[in-house]
């Protein structure tokens, strides 16, 4: 009979393989796309996902340039530690980056802005990313969702087409059978690629952990002033306007996903390392948009909303 240390190992081998074929499976989605699409971009906003994404595309395509640039579609009500993040980290890569501004959609008139304590700008960067992808004149952009975080997203296909008007019909979508690609477009259409779409979020966290990639900071558990809303602690923030009842307290919180402020809720957490963020994620039973997102609870069916209208 096999030891404890023995069966420890077997598992750590295990899924560090089982890592290997998730990463293969992406590096040749990112080539197929590149091989087949003539203007793809890649989504980066600075978040955990985007971020393995990035080291995946250097897995891809170094020493050479990324044959695509990135593109963060910008709220202006971003947690400062990610922007911080992002320029440090499109730097070091040498990579163009195009920020494509929620404010800038507001000032032209594209989209109105919500007023009220509740107001957001997360469901005004739908107008903005359709408007960045028809000016650059982008034909795929590539994204880190995963099929694990919301039922919408279990729906995609990992080549998911969108019409001419950039919108998302769930039964409309192209067989993948035998991880063949259908990456054909016409005039005006254009894909969204997923190339974690089979990982989970524990993947995420234990890839990050073997290949050693740097997070900002407030993935791990830190004092923050907060406040609680419908259940949720947020960051206080000078976007959001506090009800009567709700007051600032300080908090050792971290965040599980990274969105606008207004509606990204953190969790109480003393996880400070990687291997306790991945227990902390290996025990948790609800996923981290549904723990942590207000604009998926927006309605029972907010997320597929907004991807039929031509969100992320």
């Amino acid at each position: 009979m096999n030891s404890e240390t023995d069966i420890r190992l077997s598992l750590r081998t295990h899924r560090r393989t089982h890592l290997r074929t998730l990463e293969d499976e992406a590096v040749h989605i990112l080539r197929e796309l590149a091989a087949e699409r003539e203007r793809p971009c890649l989504l980066f906003s600075g978040g955990k996902d985007s971020i393995v994404l990035l080291r995946l595309a250097e897995k891809a395509f170094r020493p050479a340039r990324f044959p695509f640039p990135l593109v963060h579609v910008d709220t202006g009500h971003n947690f400062p530690e990610t922007i911080e993040y992002r320029d440090r980290r499109v730097a070091e890569l040498g990579e163009r980056l195009i920020v494509a501004s929620v404010q800038d959609s507001i000032d032209r008139g594209r989209v109105t802005e919500e007023t009220g304590p509740r107001a957001s700008r997360n469901r005004l960067q739908t107008t903005t990313l359709l408007d960045a992808i028809e000016e650059n004149q982008f034909d795929a952009a590539i994204g880190g969702a995963r099929r694990d975080e919301e039922r919408a997203r279990a729906k995609e296909r990992i080549f998911s087409h969108r019409d001419e008007f950039g919108q998302w019909d769930p039964k409309n979508q192209r067989p993948e059978l035998w991880s063949l690609y259908n990456g054909r477009v016409r005039k005006g259409e254009h894909l969204r690629v997923f190339p974690l779409s089979n990982w989970t979020e524990l993947d995420v966290w234990e890839y990050i952990r073997i290949e050693e990639i740097p997070l900002p900071s407030i993935y791990f558990a830190h004092e923050r002033d907060v406040f609680e809303r419908d259940g949720m602690l947020y960051a206080a923030n000078p976007y959001v306007t506090l009800l009567p009842n709700e007051r600032v307290r300080k908090e050792t919180v971290r965040f599980r996903t990274i969105g606008d402020m207004t509606c990204t809720g953190a969790v109480k957490s003393d996880a400070r390392t990687l291997d306790e963020v991945i227990a902390e994620v290996a025990a948790a039973r609800v996923t981290e948009r549904g723990a942590t997102r207000a604009d998926d609870r927006f309605t029972e069916a907010a997320m597929e909303d907004r991807k039929r209208e031509g969100y992320f």
